[in-house]
């Protein structure tokens, strides 16, 4: 499941993921808030916070966030990750290297700070 969190602007967007991130989590909450952004910005700040409850994604949810990621590319200006697993975040390393913006990980209790830099 993935949730908008309070803190959530115009400008940025962060979300909470819980459980197995699925079709629907993309569709119905993610995709459109970061298109509405890309469109009248540019450009995509955006924090994804993964607690201990993060299970992954179904295989549909996976597409979604592939097929997004890999047709804006160059639409985020920065994006953290906040307590990712390893190999999301050795997914991520991989990644950010077809991407223009910049993506940093933080651990969980640097959450705020997190904030801070993809806000800044």
């Amino acid at each position: 499941m993935l949730e908008l969190m309070p803190q959530s602007t115009e400008a940025a967007v962060a979300v909470q993921a819980r459980g197995k991130l699925t079709d629907t989590d993309y569709q119905q909450v993610l995709i459109p808030r970061l298109r509405e952004m890309i469109a009248k910005q540019g450009k995509a700040r955006f924090m994804l916070v993964m607690g201990p409850e993060f299970r992954g994604w179904e295989a549909r949810g996976a597409w979604d966030d592939a097929s997004f990621g890999f047709k804006h590319r160059k639409d985020f200006a920065k994006l953290a990750l906040v307590g990712a697993p390893k190999w999301v975040k050795w997914s991520m390393d991989v990644s950010q290297h077809f991407m223009s913006g910049e993506v940093k990980n933080f651990p969980p209790e640097q959450e705020d700070q997190a904030w801070e830099w993809v806000t800044g």
